[in-house]
């Protein structure tokens, strides 16, 4: 909402809430042409207004003022002191006052005035309303003092010819009444016609018939009466003349006819084509329009008649508010007496052609167009009454009236189009001397039309005459970088006193530091050199004091512009712009916008943009600064971006200044972590049985090469730790124990951990494989390696519990019924050999000894192959793995391992951890140290192992599996010398380890957990 609207807003809410308090109506009604101080009417009286104050008790002072235009004749006067009404000597004249007004207005005619009733304590407005009753001033009249009628000598007996009708500026019983025909000579008679519009017609009866030959003329007289008292009339000759015979008179198609025209419509516009037809031929049916009698001269200057064509069309410019309604008597005549006759009623429609009308009249007496308040006069003191109009009708004539800007005084609405202009605040003689605004009238037109009216208020403390200046506001205009003492102005008073009193000095005023006034001649100079930039206008005042007792003074407002000139050169608002962007965000996006200012103004102050050295990577926009991507952001590959950018003005010459421009590539998680440790998915940790609970069993590592919270990892065990043996710090990754382990623990513990990143909006995840052997000593690594392998084939879904348990309970079985067997051949062995030695104790003793000895050694022959046959079968770990990937061995000569790619599915309880690809590297070696209890944490490889790659389209078996980090598959161990080889051929323990001295080799300390291989 503007301020305008705003305006018309509070206008129409004022006029809603009208307070009947201060605002009282009279209506008086009196006759026209009354003589000087007639009395009209008492308002005190009329009112039942008290002249004693309730609040005291006290007969009030009250003061009767008639608020009038200055310069306007009063029809009536106003008793100050008792506010009685009278006549002046200006003589009301209802038919001047309400000129043009129609019938339906003959009872209507009145103008209004109010009056005021001070002091402001007992303010209030009366609107009085005057209504002029007619009276029989004036006579009605012909529109000619002579009139010619012609009448064809055939005419028939009763035949009716018009006469012009008479007029009368009064109304009612005083307009025209009755028609007499004077001297007819009984040839004649007179017949009064009445319109629907209440208009009387004369029309002439022919009685006798007519012969031009016997006589060719008849002079008589026709008299108008009207109905006043006294009675008024007028005469004129009606002369008829005989004409020869013309069998047909002209007719009219419509005789009555109502056309609608815009009072803007130009000239030449045609109104309303008439058409007459006659039955005759010849010249007789030639036919002439013409204007009647009775159509008003202002109408035919209006208007105009084609006397061939009978079209009407407008010659001069209309004005509905001058005359809304013209009536027009169109006669067509054949050239006989009779012509026919059309009555053409033109409405002119309103066109939003008159802005409104501003009636601005006083209650406090202006002077020199001034009004001057006290500053001790209280709020609500009235100053004018103001009344608007619109001579245009309906929305057009529609009018809003208020105050254009913010000043301590209001409009406050008392009747429809009347308004009080009143202060609304206290004022302040020393804080502001005068105000100067505009009250403006607006109406509902479209376009809008608008009036105003300007009001100056001065206030004064109790003074005289103070000089007044020739210009309420100065204004003037000045460059910049100007030289001192450049002349400006000469700045004028006029004082209305005489003599010392008119003696006027010139001081500046405040805020004036930057100009020198002479105080006698008033030329206005520049005392120092203007900076548009830090000060582009100046606003101060000057006064002009007189050399009174005590003088008195007045003020001008001087407005002085300052002219830039292009002195600036462009400024960024940082000298090193910094943006931020996301990573992976697409080609020719807004990453930032660069800002300039320029203190200068107009072309001075138009700046274009351009990068400078950048390589096609950003665009700018010239003039808006938005910076666009023409690359593709990858923090991983470029985190930042500089450039510098040079801004350019459009003055002469141009200036420039440059910034520089960082964007900063802002990390995105689309990087999975990265597990260091363990190197292997089939290393493994040995947990003794006294480990206490709390202690480091394992540690899991991992990194992720994105940034911030995208780089912080959490681990979580996700399968294979349904005892709660174990817990893994979530930060740290640290596996610990929750508890002693117990002997039914003893064994291999699969532990699938899963590392999820605390990205957002997504998390990327990664799971790796940590294997942990509970037992007091780790002696056959192989063994251990076997049984890693073999939990290749269980889902990840599942304990190895479970299936690897059935290999330990197998080895023992295995293992105990070896040593019973063998327990029981050495006992039937025995027996045999005793029963043999009693029989033959004496002749085979040597023989059988021998025998013995061959009985003895060939079982040892076949269990040591049948231990190489089961080593042959053990080592390769491939066979298990294959189940479920396929491995592609790389080339002999390949430096490093390759990564080991694929994908499996994950079981229906675990499909929450969403685990991705990956692509590993080759794990960092590590150094093996001989006493080292953890095998898989020291070990290291003397001949380069095999990479495997897992295959998306790789055959895997019915149950589902997770995608594990692909770690070197294969970490066998490998010492300095075979211990695994060369154990003592008399023992089957799979877990005995002999001393290795060899570099490289491994030395276990103290008694191994044993148990029995299982049987083949």
């Amino acid at each position: 909402m503007d301020l305008r609207d705003f305006y018309l807003l509070a206008a129409l809410i004022a006029c809603l809430r009208l307070d009947s308090a201060i605002a009282q109506e009279l209506i008086y009604t009196i006759r026209e042409e009354l003589p000087e101080n007639i009395p009209i009417g008492n308002i005190p009286k009329d009112l039942n207004i008290s002249h004693i104050n309730a609040a005291t008790g006290t007969s009030a002072s009250l003061v009767y003022r008639l608020v009038s235009k200055a310069g306007d004749a009063p029809l009536v006067k106003v008793s100050s002191s008792t506010g009685e009404i009278f006549t002046t000597s200006n003589r009301i004249d209802r038919e001047k006052l309400c000129a043009g007004a129609s019938y339906a207005e003959e009872n209507e005619c009145f103008f209004e005035l109010e009056v005021v009733i001070l002091p402001n304590d007992f303010f209030r407005l009366i609107k009085i309303k005057i209504i002029v009753k007619d009276t029989n001033d004036n006579a009605p009249m012909f529109p000619s003092p002579v009139i010619n009628i012609s009448i064809p000598e055939n005419t028939l007996i009763n035949s009716r010819f018009p006469i012009p009708s008479a007029t009368d500026p009064d109304t009612g019983f005083n307009g025209v009444q009755h028609y007499e025909l004077l001297n007819g000579q009984s040839v004649f008679g007179l017949d009064i016609v009445e319109t629907p519009e209440g208009e009387k017609w004369p029309q002439l009866i022919v009685q006798q018939n007519l012969d031009r030959e016997q006589k060719d003329t008849y002079v008589m007289k026709i008299k108008v009466e009207d109905g006043g008292t006294p009675q008024k009339s007028s005469t004129a000759i009606l002369q008829v003349t005989v004409s020869d015979v013309n069998d047909n008179k002209p007719v009219f198609k419509e005789g009555q006819v109502e056309v609608h025209i815009p009072e803007n419509a130009p000239v030449g516009t045609s109104v309303i084509q008439l058409h007459a037809t006659d039955a005759d031929i010849g010249s007789n049916a030639e036919i002439r329009y013409i204007f009647g009698a009775q159509v008003a001269p202002a109408t035919k200057r209006l208007f105009a008649l084609n006397n061939t064509t009978g079209l009407i069309t407008v010659q001069r410019s209309l004005d509905r508010e001058e005359t809304a309604i013209h009536k027009v008597t169109v006669l067509a005549s054949d050239g006989s007496s009779t012509p026919a006759r059309a009555t053409v009623t033109i409405n002119v429609t309103d066109v939003n052609d008159n802005p409104p009308n501003i009636d601005l009249r006083y209650i406090i007496s202006p002077i020199n167009g001034t009004v001057y308040l006290s500053e001790k006069d209280p709020v609500n003191t009235k100053i004018a009454l103001i009344t608007v109009s619109d001579k245009d009708t309906d929305v057009n004539g529609k009018v809003i009236c208020f105050i254009e800007r913010e000043v301590p005084f209001h409009l406050k609405a008392v009747y429809d189009n009347q308004y009080l202009l009143e202060t609304s605040s206290l004022l302040d003689y020393e804080g502001t001397k005068e105000f100067s605004f505009k009250i403006v009238a607006s109406d509902s037109g479209k376009p809008s039309l608008n009036q105003t009216a300007l009001v100056r208020v001065k206030l004064e403390d109790e003074n005289d005459n103070p000089p007044i200046f020739n210009q309420p506001v100065i204004e003037l205009s000045v460059s910049e970088n100007n030289r001192r003492g450049l002349y400006l102005t000469t700045i004028s008073a006029t004082d209305e006193d005489s003599g010392k009193n008119a003696d006027i000095v010139y001081q500046l005023g405040p805020n004036a530091s930057f100009f020198d006034l002479d105080r006698k001649t008033g030329v206005l100079t520049a005392s120092r050199v203007f900076d548009r930039e830090e000060q582009e206008r100046f606003i101060f005042t000057v006064t002009a004091r007189d050399n009174g007792t005590p003088p008195l003074q007045s003020q001008a407002a001087v407005i002085v512009t300052v002219l830039d000139e292009n002195d600036n050169s462009p400024k960024f608002t940082h000298n090193h712009f910094q943006f931020f962007v996301s990573e992976n965000l697409p080609k020719y996006s807004t990453v930032g916008v660069i800002t300039v200012t320029d203190a200068d103004a107009g072309e001075n102050k138009a700046v274009t943009l351009s990068i400078l050295n950048d390589n096609d990577n950003f665009v700018l926009d010239p003039y808006s600064g938005v910076i666009k991507s023409n690359v593709s952001f990858d923090r991983e590959q470029q985190s930042s971006y500089t450039f510098d950018v040079k801004a350019t003005d459009g003055g002469q010459p141009p200036r420039s200044s440059t910034a520089k421009v960082t964007i900063n590539v802002m990390d995105v998680n689309d990087n999975s972590p990265v597990v260091i440790s363990p190197p292997s998915n089939t290393s493994f940790k040995l947990v003794p049985l006294s480990a206490i609970p709390g202690s480091v069993v394992a540690e899991v590592f991992a990194v992720d090469i994105d940034t911030g919270m995208n780089a912080e990892l959490k681990y979580t065990i996700v399968s294979g730790n349904n005892k709660g043996l174990f817990r893994i710090d979530p930060v740290t990754g640290n596996i610990t124990l929750e508890e002693k382990p117990a002997p039914t623990d003893v064994g291999l513990h699969r532990l699938v951990v899963n590392i999820s990143d605390l990205g957002y909006p997504k998390s990327l995840h990664t799971l790796v494989l940590v294997f942990l052997y509970v037992n007091d000593t780790a002696g056959n690594a192989s063994y251990i390696y076997d049984l890693i392998r073999r939990t290749m084939e269980t889902p990840l879904d599942r304990n190895i519990g479970d299936s690897s348990q059935p290999y330990q309970n197998e080895d023992y079985l295995t293992i105990m019924i070896a040593i019973v067997a063998g327990a029981m051949v050495v006992i039937v062995v025995i027996f045999v050999t005793v029963l043999v030695r009693c029989r033959h104790a004496s002749r085979f003793k040597a023989a059988q000894r021998s025998k013995q000895g061959a009985e003895w050694m060939s079982p040892n022959q076949e269990n040591k192959q049948n231990k190489k046959k089961k080593r042959k079968k053990r080592k390769s770990p491939k066979s298990s793995l294959l189940n479920f990937v396929t491995i592609e061995e790389s080339k002999p000569d390949d430096a490093v391992h390759e990564p080991i790619n694929g994908t499996i599915s994950l079981p229906a309880e675990l499909e929450e951890q969403s685990i991705g690809r990956f692509d590993w590297g080759p794990a960092p070696p590590t150094t093996f140290k001989p006493n080292s209890p953890d095998l898989a944490k020291h070990y290291k490889s003397a001949s380069p192992q095999p990479a495997f790659h897992l295959k998306p389209d790789t055959p895997v078996s019915v149950k589902k599996h997770h995608v594990i980090q692909e770690l070197p598959l294969d970490n066998t161990f490998v010492g300095g010398c075979d211990t695994l080889s060369k154990r003592s051929s008399t023992s089957s323990d799979h877990f005995s380890a002999s001393e290795c001295s060899s570099q490289g080799g491994f030395k276990t300390k103290g008694p191994l957990h044993t148990r029995q291989s299982p049987s083949t």
